[in-house]
């Protein structure tokens, strides 16, 4: 991962495709030449001097779209199953992140305006589903009854905060309406607000998330088979995070461009988000048989 000081997005853009990197005026997305010491994906040539920057991206977020469509339907037959419906709208943030990242990240040939406001849902919706994620991660205690509309209700009104939140510092940086982001369209491209919220919060959430079900697994329920899925989860998760800001840099300048580490990222995160539906469908009761088994939730 470059260095970089606290707030400081120049680096970080420099090694890898992130999608607050389009906001910045180094972007092309921005009509700049890129970031210093980088190395710009240029993609795939199409007519009119127009590129497709990341095709395997689009591809596997075509994949993941159509694989949590799937969980979806999976997960809405566990009809006795706890926490069935908040898991379902960790699904459907999950969705709404990979139809953003295939014009973000992917590249998909868009008007510049355009691509930033999809940056900008880009953003709020990860910060938003990972938060729904913790969530998701003290349904299990049974502080409220899981799938009422007051749990349900307290879920939605606390990931839309975020992601209004996220998603109007996004779009004030990129738009200057209010000039307050200016200098951080330059580099070093500092911006503490959108790097406290994207690029830390989602950190905390996910622990947070991995240490209250690791506390569930072994203190409440007392199993050990759940933790491997749990495990698995998150080594994916980490290994495509190496991926994105450690190899891709080096996997851009071998391909003059071509690719990049964020089609690998994409495939990891889709991995351990799989992984953290088998983890969950071992955990609760259920209807229908699965190909896992473990303790549920009592």
């Amino acid at each position: 991962m470059g260095s970089t000081q606290f707030g400081n997005f120049g680096n970080f853009c420099g090694d890898s495709t992130l999608p607050v990197c389009n906001l910045f005026r180094e972007s092309p997305v921005q009509g700049g030449k890129g970031f210093a010491g980088g190395c710009a994906l240029v993609g795939i040539p199409l007519s009119n001097n127009r590129y497709l920057a990341n095709l395997g991206s689009i591809l596997l977020c075509g994949l993941a779209i159509l694989v949590s469509i799937f969980l979806l339907w999976r997960s809405n037959r566990k009809q006795a199953a706890v926490g069935r419906r908040e898991i379902q709208l960790f699904f459907i943030g999950y969705i709404i992140i990979e139809i953003c990242e295939i014009f973000t990240v992917g590249g998909f040939p868009l008007k510049n305006n355009v691509r930033l406001g999809f940056t900008a849902v880009h953003l709020g919706a990860i910060v938003a589903t990972l938060w729904v994620l913790l969530l998701n991660g003290m349904v299990g205690y049974q502080l409220l009854d899981d799938g009422t509309p007051l749990s349900l209700g307290l879920i939605l009104a606390s990931a839309i905060g975020l992601f209004i939140g996220t998603g109007y510092i996004a779009l004030d940086t990129a738009f200057s309406w209010t000039h307050h982001f200016d200098l951080s369209l330059s580099y070093p491209n500092r911006n503490i607000g959108l790097y406290i919220l994207y690029q830390l919060a989602p950190l905390v959430f996910l622990f947070l998330f991995f240490a209250l079900e690791t506390m569930l697994v072994l203190r409440v329920l007392g199993e050990r088979k759940p933790m491997l899925y749990l495990l698995a989860a998150a080594l994916l998760f980490a290994i495509g995070q190496i991926f994105q800001y450690v190899i891709s840099v080096h996997i851009c300048r071998a391909t003059s461009g071509k690719i990049n580490g964020a089609l690998f990222e994409t495939l990891f995160t889709l991995l351990s988000v799989i992984m953290i539906f088998v983890f969950w469908s071992s955990i609760t009761e259920d209807d229908w048989p699965m190909p896992v088994s473990g303790g549920a939730y009592t």
